[in-house]
């Protein structure tokens, strides 16, 4: 496997890896015999957030680092998120220079917000000469990043609900939320085969992306936010509808494999099942509310700091 072969190259010692097999074949155990690995294995696919948050139970490091099965971390991976974090200990979350394997272009480089819940990489598919210098970004992409657990106690892990997709954007506002910052760290360097596992625009992360940023929106906005993502989704679709008959953006990716006509029915199973969760979510909003540690402006202030339109997010 490239991704624990890439974490034995690595040029720190002495971290714990621990794999969480979702597949319910133990596979991992069958193709990693010899090597210095934790395995946990539920038997059944549990999504990401419960893996990694399996995961995180077996250890008791002061940083966790995060990085999904069709990623391959450079040699200096570890070293470069770590060492960010003991320069700034106000940092509760690292994200990684992710690049796209096999064209050079960037993945992401930390996350971006839109007003109606989505989030979209950074950077993604740019030049990473652009991208070189250290810096305060909103959030990291789960795919590749590195939390610290003092942030985590206080946060708690990825919401086991979301199953897959957005988990990563809830945790990191959670993070600002309480008050920690997320470093953008260049020399972490990880090539990732995009989506490999799900596919870019297939009809299982049509729904959990809808579904899950309404949930992030709910848990997350303050109220001044809040109203007006209806308003911000409504622009998001019809900007998908331009874009998938022009052939561009994740729409058209899925009207290429399935019917077009699917879309609005994923969209109305997601607020379904947002109606269906609002008593949960909302004593989640609260209790996020009661710790606190900075005012809704401010949230406000640094969500249009890391901001990305609703036309942008259907042109990706």
């Amino acid at each position: 496997m490239e991704c624990l072969d890439s974490l034995e190259r690595q040029t720190t010692s002495g971290f714990q890896v621990v794999v969480v097999d979702n597949s319910g074949k133990k596979a991992v155990r069958r193709m990693a015999a010899g090597r210095n690995i934790t395995i946990v294995e539920p038997g059944r696919n549990l999504g990401f957030g419960p893996a990694v948050n399996l995961a995180i139970r077996q250890t008791t490091s002061t940083f966790v680092a995060t990085l999904n099965d069709d990623a391959v971390a450079h040699s200096g991976w570890v070293e470069a998120l770590a060492g960010a974090m003991k320069r700034h200990p106000d940092a509760g979350m690292c994200a990684s220079q992710v690049r796209l394997a096999g064209n050079g272009r960037l993945d992401s480089a930390g996350m971006l917000l839109c007003a109606d819940g989505s989030s979209k990489q950074r950077g993604h598919l740019c030049n990473p000469a652009g991208f070189h210098c250290e810096r305060e970004v909103l959030l990291p992409s789960g795919s590749a990043a590195m939390y610290r657990r003092a942030m985590l106690d206080e946060t708690g892990l990825f919401d086991d609900r979301f199953f897959l997709y957005c988990e990563d954007t809830d945790l990191g506002l959670r993070g600002c939320w309480a008050g920690w910052k997320c470093l953008y760290v260049p020399e972490a360097i990880v090539e990732h085969r995009y989506s490999h596992s799900t596919g870019r625009a297939s009809p299982l992360k049509a729904y959990y992306v809808e579904r899950n940023r309404l949930f992030v929106a709910v848990k997350n906005f303050p109220a001044a936010m809040l109203w007006k993502a209806p308003f911000v989704s409504t622009l998001r679709y019809l900007w998908h509808l331009v874009y998938m008959f022009r052939g561009r953006g994740a729409g058209a990716e899925f009207r290429g494999g399935h019917s077009a006509l699917l879309l609005p029915w994923y969209v109305l199973r997601a607020h379904m099942a947002l109606l269906g969760s609002l008593p949960d979510l909302w004593r989640e909003r609260r209790r996020i509310r009661t710790r606190a540690r900075i005012s809704s402006s401010e949230f406000g202030r640094l969500a249009a700091m890391h901001r990305i339109s609703a036309r942008q997010v259907a042109q990706l």
